[in-house]
This record gives C-alpha cells, structure tokens and sequence, in this order.
C-alpha cells in the first residue's frame, strides 16, 4: 500500500479487450492507465476472444507506454476465475480491476486465485476493487484494508446508482464520502471517480470533476480520450493554487511550528502536508513548483 501523500494515477481510460484496435490507440492516448475492459464492454459471444486477446498483449512485458490494467468480469462467476487463470503471472499486467466487491473476502478470493494460477510465490498484481453496492459501501473500509496488493479502491457508480435507487450527482455524496475516507484510513491513495457516461459533455464533466475533488477524489476513469485533458485540468491545481502552496511550505522551513501568514492564512503540519501534494501534483503537469 502507499502512504496516500504521493501523486497517484490521474487518468484511467477504458478499452473493450475485444477491440485490439481501440486498445492500441488506448495506450498512445495519453491517459496514465489504461484498463482493459473484459466486463461490461464485451458482449458475451466475444469475452473468451476479448480474454486471448488481452492475454496475447499482457505476455509483452512492456504493452504500451502506460500502465495497463484490466477489469475482469464479475467476482463469484466462471468467466472471472477463467480471466484470472489466464492474467495471472503475465508480465504486462499492471493491475486488476475487481468489480462488484463486497468484502474483504472477495479480495483475498482473488489473491487466492491469482496465486493459484501464478504459484504461491508469484507477486500478486496491484489490486482496484470496484464498490458497486450497499454491502460494498459498508464495508468500504474492510475492502480497502484487505490485502497489502489492494492499490486503491473506487466506486462503480452506475451499478451503485441502480442498487440504492440514487438520481442526481448530489445522491451521491455520502457514498463518495464514505470510500474517500475508507481509502485514507487505510493508507491507500484518494480514490479516482468514476467514468462520466456522456462524451460529448465536456463541461457537465468538468463541473462533476471539481465536485468530486472538493470532496477529496483524485483522478477519474475515461471511456473517450476527448475526456482526458478535462480530468487533468479539473484535478490539478492551478497557478494560484501551486503559488499559495509553495509560500506556505516555504514559510514552515523558515520558521518550523505552527505560524500565520500575512494574508490571514494559519500554517500547521497538517496545512503543510496539504501544500506539499499540491506541490507534488504541479510537477507532474510539469509545471514549476519551486
């Protein structure tokens, strides 16, 4: 698990693991991850061809320029231990999207799995479970906290929606909430958001972007590469917001201790930490930090 104060993975951009095409042009998209999608994207005649395929890509251990996860289909069924039996060990795979998870028990089902397939010795892959449910969201934190391979955690928020009855972004705020705080408590990174359905509104996508990082998000998933840039602008700071980050942890090197800055603004540790992620972001989008 990571600590949750380093910069995690902005962008995750979905592709249909029975389109080698559009993964091709997945991986020169820009996006930081690009998930392979086994589940939702492909239709039931071609998952075991969706399945070689992905394989056939993951046997390279350098795919592509970015990461490369993939989301095997639900936890529980045939086709999941047939995709993790398949997955397992090979040198390209970065990471596995779990959906439908409910408990800390469907993670370690998946560890099992995996080891099974790989040999008990085998690194077991950077793990996603996708909270889907009611179950999933109560026992939010049992899941992220359930195996040192757990690399974050996310909501899938259509399935959530259709299992609460939720319309509307604000529904979901408590939901969001509780796995924003169940991923810090277990030390993972902020969870990043789930996919916005439609590709053409760009600005409805911005404004649910900023929401979800008031909220404490990090980062979104994608199903278009025109959606990329909007969740890189809307979840990295700005100049102003970079500026006032580095006055304050320049002010705390200073003068160690808590302390008020000329504008009213009051520096403690915690307020330090905060500007040093700001700080850690505005390098990544290369913009300058010091």
């Amino acid at each position: 698990m990571c600590d949750g104060s380093a910069p995690a993975f902005l962008t995750w951009l979905y592709a249909p693991g029975d389109r080698p095409d559009v993964v091709a042009k997945a991986l020169r998209s820009g996006a930081d991850v690009v998930v392979v999608d086994l589940e939702d994207a492909v239709a039931a005649a071609r998952k075991d061809y969706a399945r070689d395929a992905t394989a056939e890509l993951l046997a390279d251990a350098a795919p592509g320029p970015c990461a490369v996860h993939v989301r095997v289909n639900a936890l529980g069924g045939p086709r999941a231990a047939a995709d993790l039996a398949a997955l397992a060990g090979l040198p390209g795979l970065g990471g596995l999207r779990l959906p439908k998870v409910a408990s800390a028990a469907d993670v370690t089902a998946v560890v099992d799995a995996v080891r099974q397939a790989a040999g008990t010795d085998a690194a077991v892959p950077a793990l996603y479970p996708l909270i889907e449910s009611a179950l999933g969201v109560e026992n939010a934190f049992a899941v992220a906290s359930s195996h040192p391979a757990v690399g974050g955690i996310a909501l899938g928020e259509a399935d959530l929606r259709a299992d609460l009855g939720l319309a509307g972004e604000d529904a979901l705020t408590w939901p969001r909430v509780r796995a924003v705080v169940a991923a810090r408590a277990a030390g993972l990174a902020p969870p990043a958001q789930s996919v916005y359905p439609d590709v053409r509104d760009l600005a409805g996508l911005e404004a649910s972007c900023l929401r979800a990082r008031a909220l404490g998000f990090l980062g979104r998933a994608a199903i278009h590469p025109r959606q990329l840039p909007v969740i890189e602008r809307a979840f990295l700071p700005d100049a102003g917001e970079v500026a006032a980050a580095r006055e304050t942890v320049e002010a705390a090197a200073a003068e160690p201790g808590a302390l008020a800055l000329p504008d009213g603004r009051f520096v403690d540790p915690a307020v330090v930490a905060s500007a040093r992620r700001v700080l850690a972001l505005a390098e990544r989008a290369g913009r300058p930090a010091a």
